[in-house]
């Protein structure tokens, strides 16, 4: 069964993500884990560049291990669950969660023996969601599956946040949008994409404007409904 998805993000008006670049700085970038927590996820979902940034390990040691590619646990407990899309197990991570919410790798089937060997000493939950590539659809299925998620967060960056929304996985988009401008090259957008997908388009039917909200201080938040052609869902 597929969780109810939402994607979250905060951008410039120029649809930019990181607030360090903006001008002027500082305008209302302290929403987003407000609304994050208002929007009472089971669990938030980020790409490897953004988990990256959380993690406080080394790559893990070659060491003579073998295990069977089937999903691992540390535990199922958890209120909230970080999910990181890390394909190949680029990520030593140095914790078991971020913030209190366990951390669940997502990864594909030709990861080595050794990175699930730093996992499981880690006490990293793990899941596998393709052969040599993520399958998103999968992964949600997963999730609600073996861990009950019936609601998740997608929160980036921008080219997790594309990949979602190019498998019309995403139900709703929630974008807090403040009054600042990156204008510059170089800086990560909302929804973006690999070289690869470059031309693939999303299945989006429909985009309702279900809400608007005025934060303060000319800062938005925007939610929209969004629908997609069942044929494309997943694929």
């Amino acid at each position: 069964m597929k969780p109810y998805v939402i994607c979250l993000m905060h951008s410039s008006l120029d649809g930019r993500t990181h607030p360090s670049r903006w001008r002027p700085q500082g305008a209302g970038t302290d929403w987003f884990e407000k609304i994050h927590d208002e929007l009472g996820g089971d669990a938030w979902v980020i790409g490897r560049v953004t988990g990256s940034e959380f993690a406080k390990g080394k790559p893990y040691p070659t060491v003579d291990a073998k295990f069977p590619r089937e999903n691992w646990f540390a535990r199922r407990d958890a209120k909230t669950y970080g999910v990181v899309l890390d394909a190949q197990g680029k990520i030593g991570w140095g914790r078991s969660d971020i913030g209190g919410d366990q951390i669940v790798v997502v990864l594909a089937e030709s990861v080595s023996d050794s990175h699930l060997t730093g996992l499981r000493r880690e006490g990293v939950s793990y899941i596998f969601a393709g052969k040599s590539e993520i399958d998103l659809a999968l992964t949600v299925d997963i999730l609600n599956r073996e861990l009950g998620v019936k609601r998740l967060l997608v929160e980036g960056g921008g080219v997790a946040n594309g990949a979602f929304l190019r498998a019309g996985l995403i139900d709703e988009f929630n974008l807090i949008l403040s009054p600042a401008i990156d204008g510059a090259k170089g800086a990560p957008f909302v929804f973006d994409s690999t070289d690869a997908d470059g031309d693939r388009r999303a299945p989006l039917t429909a985009m309702m404007l279900e809400s608007t909200r005025d934060l303060g201080g000319g800062v938005l938040l925007l939610r929209y409904l969004i629908r997609n052609d069942p044929q494309a869902v997943g694929k």
